[in-house]
């Protein structure tokens, strides 16, 4: 099963459950997964805790062998479920500490605690005064102490913490604040506003872009998820907010060859859906759980496929390599980082990139790890 939430006022990541049928129908076409045909069932959660457990108890109805790929700002709601029917919850978005604390659960990233972490450390180099402008949720609540773990390992003071409506429809008083508090100290370097809105990032940016140019320039920054190249087409491209901003992600920018194989299956299998964006971090989520969970069934070699299998195998040390999108992945109780607060992170390794010329382009070659600005987190 994969669930996330869709025609909601907040976050929506419709292409997640579209790109889980998707990959069912390549992997179908062409001989299923070591001969068994995969089905996928998709929930909605409705960005809503009460949704989130139903979809969980579904799960456990229908008998799913995982949860893969899927996004849901309710980890409280949805891992008790999941748990008491032993259904392992394989590659999450990881915008939940849950997801990174519940022994149910196989992150494949480093999930908002990486992004944060490694954007403040970044800026901390580069920004005068930061203002975080994040959801006035459980959620948003973690934020700030990631992101100033990142700053302050840069020799940075904390941001300034803005809350905000996650369903607003405009943010015109929240721009200007962030303004002010970006712009209002003198400094030599330019203040940076950093909206964590999620879908609503572009709503946001619609009221900043009317009222920047009543106050000093300042640099914009975000997490990936937040902001992809079709959210910075769609506000202007190189004469738009976003030129200059900087963003960190998961996993390499969208016009990576290692993207290649993903874009094809998109192309064949889902031709014209416009709810798979190819450069959707939710998209490439999907993509990667559903590798890691077909690696899983093709180690068991034809024997039982079941909860507690794929679970076996993933506790057991299965090694699983996404052609460089990820670093190989394993989920033994050795290979946890042991970060405090994060006991199931296996991968805090982010990217750093960079908007030029209205591109979102590699701001550094490779991955940076994240692990030591987490544990400063939970300080």
């Amino acid at each position: 099963m994969t669930w996330a939430p869709e025609g909601t006022d907040a976050t929506n990541k419709p292409g997640m459950p579209a790109m889980a049928q998707a990959y069912a129908r390549w992997i179908n076409s062409t001989g299923g997964l070591n001969g068994r045909k995969l089905k996928v069932l998709t929930c909605n959660d409705h960005n809503d805790r009460v949704s989130a457990a139903k979809c969980a108890r579904r799960a456990a109805a229908e008998d799913v062998v995982a949860v893969v790929g899927s996004y849901s700002q309710f980890g409280d709601g949805y891992l008790g479920p999941l748990a008491s029917a032993g259904i392992p919850y394989i590659g999450g978005y990881g915008v939940t500490n849950d997801e990174f604390t519940n022994p149910m659960s196989y992150p494949v990233n480093g999930g908002s605690p990486a992004l944060l972490a490694g954007l403040g450390k970044e800026l901390a180099a580069v920004c005068g005064p930061v203002a975080l402008v994040r959801p006035d949720t459980i959620a948003g609540d973690q934020l700030p102490q990631l992101l100033d773990s990142g700053l302050q390992a840069g020799g940075h003071a904390p941001a300034r913490d803005q809350l905000a409506a996650e369903n607003a429809t405009e943010y015109g008083t929240h721009t200007k604040l962030a303004l002010e508090r970006t712009t209002e100290t003198a400094s030599e370097r330019k203040g940076c506003v950093v909206p964590a809105l999620g879908d609503r990032t572009n709503t946001f940016m619609d009221s900043f872009r009317r009222d920047r140019d009543d106050y000093p320039d300042v640099r914009t920054a975000t997490v990936l998820g937040s902001v992809d190249q079709t959210v910075i087409n769609a506000n202007g491209g190189k004469t738009g907010p976003y030129e200059d901003s900087y963003i960190t992600g998961w996993y390499p920018v969208a016009s990576d060859a290692r993207w290649d194989e993903m874009k094809k299956v998109i192309k064949e299998e889902a031709f014209g859906d416009n709810r798979i964006d190819p450069q959707d971090a939710g998209v490439q989520t999907t993509w990667i759980a559903y590798t890691v969970l077909k690696a899983v069934v093709e180690s068991l070699e034809g024997g039982e496929v079941s909860s507690t299998t794929v679970r076996r195998a993933l506790d057991d040390g299965l090694r699983v390599t996404t052609g460089g999108l990820t670093p190989t992945l394993r989920w033994r109780f050795e290979d946890l980082l042991s970060v405090v607060g994060f006991p199931r992170l296996v991968n805090a390794q982010v990217t750093f990139q960079i908007v030029r010329e209205g591109r979102l382009v590699a701001a550094r070659k490779g991955f940076i790890n994240t692990t030591k600005l987490l544990e400063n987190a939970q300080d």
